[in-house]
């Protein structure tokens, strides 16, 4: 059975223009490229590529917090209720194939690291840069744009297709 490429969108409540602009462009081109587009269904970043994703006319997915399916942003076409608080952020990073981080707080800094600590790739955009001493590489893959990061995370998808 062939499942549709589904890529995870994280970022933080409270980003700047430049990271909503990111966010929705990513959204809009990740759905004009065919994938599902999931967030944490929440505001900021996750409204913004969802809008890009939903306007494109793609699907979007929205794994919340909560037990309410009105507490998802208005882009969202498809809620995920969890009721388990910040502990569903390892559902919306294992969701995706890729995740793609745009800016952040503290919430998109454990995204990252679960991502990454369970091997799955990992684009950031404006996020994020992680160190410790005798480690030259974050293992994020670093994007300058919102098109070289639907790019990049479309090839690493195709590429892992099993």
């Amino acid at each position: 059975m062939s499942y549709p490429i589904i890529i995870t969108i994280v970022g933080g409540n409270n980003p700047s223009t430049q990271e909503l602009k990111w966010a929705e462009q990513i959204g809009h081109g990740l759905a004009e490229r065919g994938a599902v587009v999931v967030t944490g269904g929440g505001d900021g970043v996750m409204e913004a590529a969802s809008k890009g994703a939903f306007e494109a006319g793609g699907l979007t997915v929205g794994i919340l917090p909560g037990s309410s399916p009105q507490d998802a942003n208005q882009y969202v076409t498809i809620p995920i209720l969890t009721g388990m608080s910040y502990a569903r952020n390892i559902v919306v990073v294992k969701t995706g194939r890729v995740v793609i981080a745009v800016g952040g707080a503290f919430g998109t800094l454990s995204e990252i690291a679960h991502a990454l600590g369970d091997g799955i790739p990992t684009i950031g955009l404006g996020t994020w840069e992680l160190s410790r001493e005798g480690i030259e590489t974050d293992g994020i893959v670093r994007v300058k744009s919102p098109k070289e990061a639907v790019d990049k995370a479309i090839e690493i998808a195709h590429n892992s297709r099993s």
